[in-house]
């Protein structure tokens, strides 16, 4: 049977926040993620991803751990932390939109979150795979 696969759309906007702050997959099923940036500050002040971690990592705890190995502006998603991270999208300026494609992984709760310096605390939410 041809799996469809899910579509989620999330913005990121100038307060800083992500107008999904969770949503549900199936395990095994192909998702695609659209980030769009709504906002109107340029990107090197306020731009944002969407990066989902691996099982069991916690965004906060990510957060302030990309910042010890020198997360920027314009390097928000060290090379470092990938062995953390499930999927991401790139960094978006205003206006700018980026579509990801993933499996599924096994069923609990994975949290995602905008890696922006700063942004951790607040640009955050869960994927529940079911």
């Amino acid at each position: 049977s041809l799996v469809q696969g899910k579509e989620v759309v999330i913005t990121g906007n100038d307060t800083m926040q992500f107008d999904v702050k969770n949503f549900n997959v199936k395990a095994g099923e192909k998702v695609k993620l659209t980030l769009k940036n709504v906002g109107q500050v340029p990107k090197i002040a306020m731009g944002h991803n969407l990066v989902i971690l691996k099982k069991g990592i916690s965004s906060l705890k990510f957060g302030q751990k990309i910042m010890g190995m020198g997360a920027s502006a314009t390097n928000p998603l060290p090379e470092a932390s990938m062995d953390d991270v499930l999927a991401a999208t790139k960094l978006l300026g205003p206006g700018e939109v980026d579509k990801i494609t993933f499996t599924a992984p096994e069923p609990g709760d994975y949290q995602f979150v905008c890696t922006f310096p700063g942004h951790f605390a607040m640009m955050r939410g869960i994927m529940v795979v079911k």
